[in-house]
């Protein structure tokens, strides 16, 4: 029997109720017998949103609710349901060839940490990103843990696992998208480059940065200046240094 899959936290369970409410089976609450927690008055909105979709819930004890998160921080809330849908290769091509504004997507290539994969996509929200990409293989999914830490942006930001990544970088290249590269050791800086054309930023892994395949199909690489004496950054801080920086460069144009 397969494992169930179990989102929770308010943000995450909120976010699944707003966007994908079909994909939820059955909810459990902590017994409010027992609990006390602030965000009482949120779990009371997230009750009324089961009731108003119909979806069924238990009450269990706090003991009971650690379980079934295996010891996650579920602040009150989990819920059972169906897997995430995927996107493929061709739900990113109609993605791409619907959008009326220059293409900003996100690579990030084998990362393995769902706590970074987490972080990443809720600063891809943050920033609009419009896609985020991955390969199938060495890389996280979107797990409970992933979908927890990004706080409602699993749900509304398309994650498109690809099963050869640099192909899926040849065929953006040949739509036009420029592919930006962040490596240690780059000679440009993220902050000389025009990053208002159609681009994907491309990170790589958390130890070992960007594969060597990967590295070479970028257009360009770049880094981020440092100035003290570490090295580098984590992939997640990372990304949301590199995002950032293109909204900024893009908000002048509104």
């Amino acid at each position: 029997m397969s494992e169930k899959n179990i989102i929770f936290g308010l943000h995450a369970v909120e976010a699944l109720l707003a966007n994908q409410p079909e994909r939820i089976r059955r909810a459990y609450l902590i017994d409010h017998a027992k609990q006390h927690e602030r965000s009482d008055h949120k779990l009371q909105k997230i009750i009324k949103a089961f009731g108003g979709h119909g979806i069924s819930y238990d009450w269990l004890s706090r003991e009971a609710l650690d379980r079934l998160t295996h010891q996650g921080k579920h602040q009150g809330v989990a819920v059972e349901c169906a897997a995430a849908r995927s996107h493929s290769e061709s739900d990113l091509k109609d993605l791409l060839d619907k959008l009326q504004e220059p293409p900003l997507l996100l690579i990030l290539d084998s990362i393995q940490d769902p706590h970074n994969l987490g972080a990443c996509l809720r600063t891809a929200d943050a920033a609009g990103v419009h896609a985020v990409l991955a390969p199938k293989d060495k890389s996280v999914g979107l797990t409970p843990t992933v979908t927890k830490v990004a706080c409602g942006a699993a749900e509304v930001v398309p994650f498109v696992q690809v099963t050869n990544l640099a192909r899926t970088l040849e065929q953006l290249k040949e739509r036009g998208i420029w592919l930006f590269g962040m490596a240690d050791g780059a000679e440009k800086s993220l902050y000389q480059e025009d990053l208002k054309i159609p681009l994907g930023l491309v990170l790589g892994n958390e130890e070992k940065g960007l594969r060597h395949l990967t590295r070479e199909t970028c257009d360009v690489l770049l880094k981020i200046p440092m100035q003290g004496f570490v090295s580098s950054l984590n992939v997640s801080v990372a990304t949301g240094v590199c995002l950032f920086e293109v909204l900024r460069q893009r908000k002048r144009l509104l």
